[in-house]
């Protein structure tokens, strides 16, 4: 079996399925010029791959983080996951149905309304033009969900009050808000459909320290009370200690470890998961020896051989330069290394 199209877990009971399985995910972009172009000058076709042969699921209720650098594929992964870019190759399944592979447009629609995305910039992702209520009233037009306008109208201001704002903010335009609030509009346009999953693709980013751990707890408070389950996209791994169930790391497209975010943060085990967390600013490791991260992030249109992460690793063995590493599983937690498998 080839080790990049193996799951770094291994599958839970038969009963326990979790709400998002993803199986073998794979994106590829073609930056090739155009065949004219290639024809006169010369060249051949140019790909790259930004997501490959990655696995994992969610459980429902929990909050899976994504984490890795810039680059790394954690956003490619949340847009193919909410329906906005199909996948090169492997399935995603929420709630049972395959997000890309489902033909009927009945089955489609209702399981795109539990769907949703809350985006990185919060202004970028709310149309200046649009009044907030109209912004939040959006989605319940468009799944026909409240016929009656007094009704919806009601219904954006229960919104606006559940995400901390007041209800008649709804008459106002976005540019009229500050960061924290605007994404506060952007969690209440997620909720507007009623969604069982939601992906936060980078929710604090945009916004100032102040207002990120208000914005966090909001998040953690709205999946308590309704029940949510979360893709987290992150880099910063302060915030994912915070509200991560269990974490992914991503490297060039690839899932390099993947553990309970307890475990993780406690004892990491890929030489990549060890960096990342020890350039995470921490007062209690002052004067203590840390493991700097060696050289920038490859170019994924031309990734290292065997394992991408080699030429950065600190305890590079000859044969990580030519073998992709296989996969260390261990009931919920799993790494590809070959450290681990030396072992």
């Amino acid at each position: 079996m080839n080790p990049a199209e193996t799951s770094l877990v291994s599958p839970g009971p038969a009963t326990d399925a979790p709400l998002v399985e993803v199986k073998g995910l794979r994106r590829v972009f073609d930056l090739s010029k155009p065949l004219l172009n290639r024809l006169i000058e010369g060249g051949g076709r140019v790909t790259l791959t930004a997501v490959d042969s990655v696995d994992f699921s969610i459980r429902r209720g929990e909050t899976y983080a994504l984490v890795g650098e810039s680059g790394s594929g954690k956003s490619t992964i949340a847009k193919m996951a909410v329906g906005l870019l199909p996948p090169s190759a492997g399935s995603i399944t929420i709630e049972g149905i395959d997000v890309w592979g489902e033909k009927s447009a009945d089955v489609q629609r209702r399981m795109r309304r539990r769907i949703q995305m809350i985006f990185q910039d919060p202004f970028a992702s709310l149309n200046p033009r649009w009044r907030v209520g109209s912004i939040v009233e959006e989605p319940i037009k468009a799944f026909a969900m409240i016929p009656d306008a007094k009704d919806r109208a009601a219904r954006v201001g229960e919104l606006l009050s559940l995400v901390g704002l007041d209800p008649r903010d709804g008459s106002k335009f976005p540019h009229e808000f500050s960061g924290g609030q605007r994404q506060r509009i952007a969690i209440a346009r997620a909720l507007a459909s009623e969604p069982h999953f939601i992906v936060c693709d980078e929710p604090t980013s945009a916004l100032d320290v102040s207002v990120q751990a208000q914005v966090l707890n909001l998040l953690r408070e709205l999946q308590e009370r309704l029940g949510l389950t979360y893709l987290f996209i992150s880099h910063n791994l302060a915030v994912v200690r915070h509200v991560a169930t269990r974490v992914g790391v991503l490297y060039l497209g690839r899932l390099v470890e993947e553990a309970p975010a307890r475990e993780l943060f406690a004892d990491p085990k890929h030489p990549y998961t060890r960096m990342l967390l020890d350039a995470v600013p921490d007062i209690e490791m002052a004067g203590k020896e840390r493991l700097a991260i060696a050289g920038e992030i490859p170019n994924p249109v031309n990734p290292p051989p065997g394992c991408h992460f080699h030429p950065r690793c600190p305890f590079v063995m000859p044969h990580c330069k030519t073998v992709v590493p296989p996969v260390l599983a261990r009931g919920d937690a799993g790494v590809r290394c070959h450290l681990f498998a030396e072992g």
